[in-house]
């Protein structure tokens, strides 16, 4: 990677490349938050000449899941081969700017904000808020919108009174004008990228790697999005009751399916080429798994299954092994199911455990019986506790 380079846009500059959709917002950035006066407060710094702080920048010409439309306009897509601008800090500051700036409207919620709704009070002194959006009591002909600042004929704006020319034309120049601060982060990885991204927001809530695995195996051209593959398998298995299956247990399912191994490391270097090839596969393998608990151990509902992470082995065994299993290998494949279940081994250490655990499946795999170093507990207690009492059809599977 680069030294992160220092650099300057100019208004222009800056407006044009969102609008090419140079500029984008990866999907891993929280929504727009900002209000009118947040917004207003922004762009009284920038008429005033006051710094706003640094955009952070990572340019490359990977192609991440983005957020195309800021504030309702649809956004183009970069050509193919051309870099990307993505944002990782200072969303904020920039949709709030371009949404003002532009004079869109944004919904949040059941609430829709008119952002074109942002004025220079002409009559006031520099000391005072230049920038205002309650125009209540104010005179007409001595506001005027920002939007219209810009990009307002020259009949519109010679129509004020003459003695607010000079200012219109000097508040214009200065927005005009403006250098933003940029901080240009190149020839970075992903997984780069969005750790810069979590450093920066240190009091904010830090990336999952479902988040980062988003972003890093978003391809359009293949038309594979993670967020929406998962959001299709939870609809899936959610007709079956299933629907508790937690994102960070496929990621493992497909890690483990690729590399044997499913620690966080091991998933955020997963190559996206392979995730994507995989991906149908894993989700044939996991809704096999769901069958075969629901069917052989009648375990109606996901809540009811001792651990969430018992999908990963068992789509493992049902990605290598097509058919319901017989004879050896189902009662093996039981053996190891009440082994999990009733020794704990999942309440900690999982990835760890998981990946000793998937060396036991490949011997049930060939039809040998695994070797276990770890004892069950069959006590009242331990399966009061861990659920197990909620169903008693669990407690007499043959």
């Amino acid at each position: 990677m680069n030294l992160p380079e220092p650099h300057t846009l100019s208004f222009s500059t800056l407006m044009s490349e969102i609008d090419k959709g140079i500029i984008k917002i990866p999907q891993f950035q929280r929504d727009f938050v900002w209000n009118k006066k947040k917004s207003c407060r922004l762009m009284d710094s920038i008429v005033k000449g006051y710094p706003i702080g640094t955009f952070i920048f990572w340019k490359t010409n990977e192609r991440l899941r983005a957020i195309r439309n800021i504030g309702g306009i649809e956004l183009p897509e970069a050509s193919k081969g051309e870099f990307i601008q993505y944002v990782l800090d200072g969303q904020q500051r920039l949709t709030s700017l371009y949404a003002t700036l532009k004079g869109l409207s944004i919904q949040r919620d059941d609430v829709q904000e008119d952002f074109s709704e942002m004025y220079i009070d002409l009559e006031v002194e520099e000391n005072d808020d230049v920038v205002i959006f309650n125009i209540e009591d104010k005179d007409k002909s001595k506001i005027i919108k920002l939007k219209d600042l810009l990009f307002g004929s020259f009949q519109l704006l010679n129509d004020y009174p003459k003695e607010f020319h000079n200012k219109i034309d000097e508040y214009r120049k200065r927005i005009q004008s403006y250098n933003f601060s940029v901080i240009l982060i190149k020839e970075a990885s992903i997984d780069v990228a969005t750790d810069i991204f979590t450093r920066i927001n240190v009091g904010g809530k830090p990336l999952s790697v479902f988040e980062i695995m988003v972003a890093k195996t978003f391809d359009s051209e293949k038309n594979f999005d993670l967020a929406e593959k998962y959001q299709a398998l939870i609809e899936n298995i959610s007709e079956i009751d299933y629907e508790t299956i937690a994102d960070a247990t496929v990621l493992q399912t497909v890690s483990t399916l690729l590399t044997n191994e499913c620690s966080k490391k091991q998933i955020l270097n997963l190559k996206k080429q392979n995730f994507i090839d995989i991906w149908d596969e894993a989700e044939d393998a996991i809704l096999s798994a769901v069958e075969y608990f629901r069917n052989f151990y009648r375990i109606p509902v996901s809540q009811l299954l001792p651990y969430n992470a018992l999908v990963v082995p068992f789509a493992y065994f049902f990605y290598h092994h097509k058919d319901r299993p017989t004879g050896d290998k189902q009662r093996y494949l039981q053996d190891f199911f009440w082994r999990s279940s009733l020794s704990g081994r999942y309440s900690s250490s999982l990835e760890s455990k998981l990946a000793q655990d998937i060396k036991r499946v490949d011997k049930i795999l060939k039809d040998d019986l695994p070797r276990y170093d770890y004892a069950i507990d069959t006590s009242p207690e331990f399966i009061k506790n861990n659920g197990f009492g909620l169903n008693p059809v669990l407690c007499t599977t043959s």
